[in-house]
Parts: C-alpha cells; structure tokens; sequence
C-alpha cells in the first residue's frame, strides 16, 4: 500500500502537482479543507466534501483529509474519508479534554476500502490509547491519524509504542511533518517534505496472551 502525506497545501495543489505519484491513500492534514459547515453542504452552498470525493474518483485511490466540522455551532475536529468518487463517511474525535472548543463526537471507525482496512484517529484521541485498541481489536490494518501540529517527540512516542502494544502499524499526518511506525515499535518513516511518500507493508502478528486476575466468580451448579 502507497501512502502519500500531503503535510501542506491543498486539495488543488496535489491534484496540479502531486497526482502522478500514484498513491493508494492520500492523506491530508487540517489545513487542506479548514472548517466544514454541514448546513451550507446540504444546502449547496459550498462542495467541499464533495471536492474530496472528486479528488478520490480522479486518483482511483482512497483520501482522508483532516477538517473541522460545524454542525450548528457543534464543532468537532473531523476526518473525512473517500474512495473512487464517493464519501465512506466523517470520523470524529471522541475525546475532549478540559472543555475544549472543540465537541467530542461518538464512535470509532474503521473504513473497509480498496487499499485495505483503515482505522482513523482523529487528533488529540492519540493520547487515548484504548482508541488505538479498539481500532486493532476490530481488526483495522493500519491505524491513520490525522493531527493539526506536531510539538516534541511525544506524539511520536505514543505512535511508536501503541504500534507495538497494540499491533497495528501507525502513522501520523500533521502540518509539516509525516511518520509512521510498525509493529515493532519502531520508526519506519518520517518526513518533513510536503507529498512524501511511504510503501506500507502489510503486518500482522497475533500471539496468546494468559493473565491471571481475580473475579469472575460462578458458583458451581448441583442437584443435576
């Protein structure tokens, strides 16, 4: 699976400039769509959820791009997905912290897509790992998050080490900048160049795992 990350610019600018490079996923970042009111959408008042799904038909790949939803005056950081011309759906970030601006949104999700299956972690819900669980546990095969702007390394060690715990490889788009990560725990990928480019390898690895804990108690049936 070819992944190209496109850390600034545009919807426009890849389609002018980047498309050649063939990629089965597009991923975006925040800055590529800005804020999406659903009622000017239904409305018809902007497309700009349908300018992905046209970016989606005219690569024959898949696109995530990374917005911020308004669904009046609810906002929430978002991610979109698309495939082949049409909308997969919207995925949310499910957790907000100290009141925030932005809204918690509700579910997790996993796109079943052509290039195979995805798991979108919307921003800030990589400092929850049990998003990351959930998205290796119901069997997604990469874990995709979209994130605004990367500081230090903690984002990066949080990728690096839920890749591992988890086992689900994971990557990271934000403005400026591009990782991903394997299984191992180990970075396989980081860019600061805009449009870079990462052949992900499909892994997966399953072990048993026995721990012993207490509860759980039955009492055992008699008089049979």
């Amino acid at each position: 699976m070819r992944i190209c990350f496109i850390t600034s610019g545009g919807l426009e600018e890849y389609a002018a400039n980047f498309a050649e490079e063939g990629a089965d996923v597009v991923v975006f970042s925040f800055q590529a769509l800005g804020e999406v009111s659903y009622e000017r959408e239904l409305k018809g008042e902007t497309s700009l959820f349908e300018d992905v799904a046209l970016l989606s038909k005219e690569t024959g790949g898949v696109v995530v791009c990374g917005c911020y939803t308004d669904a009046r005056g609810m906002r929430r950081k978002s991610v979109v997905v698309a495939e082949k011309g049409k909308i997969l759906g919207v995925s949310d970030m499910v957790n907000r912290i100290d009141a925030g601006e932005y809204r918690a949104g509700a579910g997790v999700k996993i796109f079943d897509t052509g290039a195979g299956k995805l798991g979108i972690i919307v921003a800030e819900d990589l400092y929850f790992p049990r998003v990351a669980e959930t998205l290796s546990v119901c069997g997604a095969e990469l874990a995709v998050c979209v994130y605004e702007q990367l500081e230090g390394g903690l984002e990066q060690a949080l990728m690096r080490a839920q890749a591992f715990c988890f086992g689900v490889p994971m990557c990271i788009c934000a403005y400026g900048y591009a990782q991903a990560a394997d299984i191992g725990g180990k970075l396989r990928f980081a860019s600061a160049e805009n449009a870079c480019v990462y052949d992900f390898e499909r892994e997966q690895e399953y072990h048993l795992v026995e721990t012993r804990q207490r509860g759980f108690y039955r009492r055992k049936k008699t008089g049979f």
